[in-house]
């Protein structure tokens, strides 16, 4: 059997069977980057909708665009088994638990927020989100920094990063000088596997055609919810390295830039979505539904994930080439580094957000040994809740 050639059409999934699928990985989508590995063992052991040459190349895909990789990597199989419209209900269906869930603690979270046990919980997580970025800071760095000059861009980046420079100039430059200072390199890429898949022009530019009159209609009739996902799809567009890097970026812009709300309420937000299953960066309908009410939840959900799904759809049936390119992989280094100085810059940030005593500092020192050893996230925010009832 040529292990080049994708599955046969007797294997490939109806789109009831494909949102099926995923609402149910979604629900237990927990993990991060960890949930790959999940959604192979369905994809490409049960079900045989892929083979896993096919799978890997996805993978390699969702990581060097924008966006959630766990995300991007529902919307790649629906896209290779049942084109356009399956990576729509398939990334729908990964995404809405999290939603759902994020929508009913928010709601929760601004009646209760000002509770004292309520208060003594969020601020002893506070403390357990600081010790999570400075752990996605050393992960990061330690699979993008591995060379002098990887470290001197994430230093240049976490220096503007500081400054409050535009973020779309900084990973401009990131990409340029990851060009520049790696041209001798040899990048180990992998060629000659050509992903088939059907035309996706025509369903993109519809899907183009309906973003752009959605955010038409939110320009003359609510201009308030306009800037709102303009912002949220500015994120997404720049967020390389999982969504993930779509959190501070988000603290930079809604914080620090626009005043929408304060250090700490956007920390209880990340906290919250720590609690939820799938990306991190559905973190966006906590801020929308704080903002905007319920409509601005939905908004900014939408906002913060259509661009980098678009950019899945578009770009798919062409990676091998971009692949097969050597500046183009240094660019994405580069970009890389530059998330490495971003985090680092974010942590102490956060980190000055939260008032720091023994107490405080003995749970943030747990909970970032606990990562460093790979307890999974889940259990250590489970235990910082805990911890901040009992003894904070």
């Amino acid at each position: 059997m040529n292990n080049d050639q994708p599955q046969k059409a007797c294997y490939g999934p109806s789109l009831t069977m494909l949102f099926g699928s995923f609402l149910r990985l979604g629900i237990t989508a927990f993990g991060g980057p960890a949930m790959i590995a999940y959604i192979r063992k369905r994809a490409v052991t049960q079900k045989r909708w892929l083979d896993g040459e096919s799978f890997q190349d996805g993978v390699a895909l969702c990581q060097v665009i924008p966006g959630a990789t766990v995300m991007q990597m529902a919307a790649y199989i629906g896209l290779k088994t049942r084109g356009v419209s399956g990576a729509m209900v398939s990334y729908i269906g990964f995404g809405l638990p999290a939603f759902f869930l994020m929508m009913a603690l928010s709601v929760l979270y601004s009646v209760t927020h000002a509770l004292p046990a309520v208060v003594s919980v969020f601020n002893g997580l506070q403390a357990v989100i600081v010790a999570v970025v400075a752990n996605a800071a050393v992960s990061f760095g330690k699979t993008s920094l591995k060379s002098r000059k990887n470290v001197l861009v994430a230093c240049i980046a976490a220096g503007l990063f500081w400054l409050m420079v535009n973020p779309m100039l900084i990973i401009l430059l990131a990409a340029l000088l990851g060009m520049l200072l790696n041209s001798r390199q040899q990048a180990t890429l992998r060629t000659g596997h050509e992903i088939k898949m059907s035309a996706t022009t025509r369903p993109l530019l519809l899907f183009l055609l309906g973003t752009a009159a959605g955010f038409a209609l939110l320009y003359f009739f609510r201009k308030d919810l306009f800037q709102l996902a303009v912002l949220m799809s500015k994120i997404d567009l720049i967020a390389f390295g999982g969504g993930f890097a779509s959190v501070p970026l988000m603290f930079h812009e809604i914080v620090e830039v626009r005043s929408w709300m304060d250090g700490p309420t956007f920390l209880n937000g990340i906290v919250l979505g720590q609690f939820t299953p799938g990306p991190i960066v559905i973190t966006a309908t906590f801020v929308g539904y704080l903002v905007h009410g319920l409509t601005g939840a939905i908004v900014a959900t939408a906002a913060i994930f259509l661009p980098s799904f678009l950019i899945l759809v578009g770009i798919a049936p062409y990676f091998d080439r971009l692949r097969a390119s050597p500046w183009f992989a240094r660019a994405i280094g580069g970009i890389l580094c530059s998330f490495v100085g971003l985090l680092l810059t974010v942590t102490i940030r956060f980190a000055l957000n939260v008032h720091w005593d023994f107490p405080h500092m003995a749970l943030a020192g747990a909970a970032f040994a606990a990562l460093i050893l790979k307890l999974d996230i889940l259990w250590v925010v489970f235990a910082g809740t805990a911890v901040s009832v009992l003894v904070l």
